[in-house]
């Protein structure tokens, strides 16, 4: 089997190659991600939901440009940090809300950690809290749809962190051995936690241990979402045609701590704003001004309705119940395990 080098994408040459409907979609589903991100940080600081949150402000571009387009078949396997695939994807506002605040209307029942979103309607695997965990459920889904000789696709997302575990690096190898319809997308941030990505490999580029099982690994600038979607597209198109799987590396930065309890102290003021400069719904923003395809005044219509939806959202799941405590025994089990008390 050949291997295909790694290659690393322009952004300015793919920017503006995409149909105008797909760029207004892209920067849509870029805004919905933030605008509703940055709404949980203040109803976390509000003490309107218990847990933690887990921030993705900063790398939207990276679960938003892949997402646009799949089919409702296709499968993510997602990390805790993926908000804007079940944006794009169309996980409805009020299921997302409804995990994070624990309720029973959530498709979780309450039963997991905050910002394990996920969806069965719309094939999106709910991510556990091991790391890389999701990203071998994708692969073993991406060999689903070999063995049933279907043109799915599986999207698994994860940190660069993630590609130091053993699990990770194992499904990747079963994926090149057995050429799966898969496209893994590595969410570079920099920091797995409070670790930099300098103490993790020795490499600069994870894309690189692509090649050590026999399928491409590209590394592109995670901050635009045209050259992402562009980027994964052609992944996508190749996985769907039989021809294997991609690592995408997405060079980016998460603006806060790994989570709201994380006052991310082991980073520099000027590496921060460094990036921030960087923002992804800016550089959509800029390019999507210059490009005449947006004006001030459609993108100030766009906030107001967003912002709308996500206030009655989040209205009718606050009106919701926690869940019973039995639930805690449901869809556990292929059989229904008998709830009773049991006197020791």
């Amino acid at each position: 089997m050949p291997i295909n080098k790694k290659k690393t994408v322009d952004s300015k040459a793919n920017q503006i190659s995409l149909p105008k409907k797909t760029m207004l979609g892209l920067f849509d589903n870029l805004l919905k991600t933030r605008l509703l991100d940055e709404r949980f940080r203040k109803l976390y600081r509000q003490g309107r939901f218990a847990g933690t949150y887990f921030s993705a402000v900063g790398q939207e571009a990276t679960t938003v440009g892949p997402t646009y387009g799949l089919r409702d078949e296709d499968i993510i396997a997602p990390s805790h940090r993926e908000i804007g695939a079940n944006v794009t994807k169309g996980v409805p506002l009020d299921k997302i809300i409804a995990q994070v605040y624990a309720r029973e209307s959530s498709p979780d029942k309450g039963k997991s950690h905050p910002c394990h979103y996920g969806w069965k309607a719309k094939g999106v695997i709910t991510p556990s809290s091991t790391l890389a965990g999701q990203t071998v459920v994708g692969t073993g889904c991406a060999m689903g749809f070999k063995i049933m000789k279907k043109d799915n696709v599986v999207l698994a997302f994860f940190g660069e962190g993630s590609t130091s575990r053993g699990g990770w690096h194992e499904a990747l190898n079963y994926a090149g051995i057995h050429n799966l319809p898969i496209v893994y997308i590595c969410q570079n941030n920099l920091w797995a936690e409070s670790v930099p990505s300098t103490l993790q490999a020795g490499i600069e580029d994870f894309s690189d241990r692509a090649k050590a099982y026999g399928f491409p690994g590209i590394t592109i600038d995670g901050n635009n979402v045209f050259t992402v979607h562009k980027t994964a597209s052609e992944a996508i198109s190749k996985a769907r045609k039989g021809e294997g799987p991609t690592l995408i590396e997405c060079k980016t930065y998460r603006w806060y701590g790994h989570s709201e309890i994380d006052p991310a102290d082991y980073r520099t003021q000027e590496e921060l704003e460094e990036w921030k400069r960087k923002d992804p719904l800016q550089i959509a923003e800029k390019i999507l001004m210059d490009l005449k395809i947006l004006t001030t005044t459609k993108r100030e219509a766009l906030v107001e309705q967003i912002n709308q939806e996500i206030d009655e959202a989040i209205e009718s799941v606050e009106k919701d119940a926690y869940a019973a405590p039995e639930e805690a025994y449901i869809d556990v089990y292929s059989e229904q395990f008998p709830v009773k008390r049991v006197d020791w």
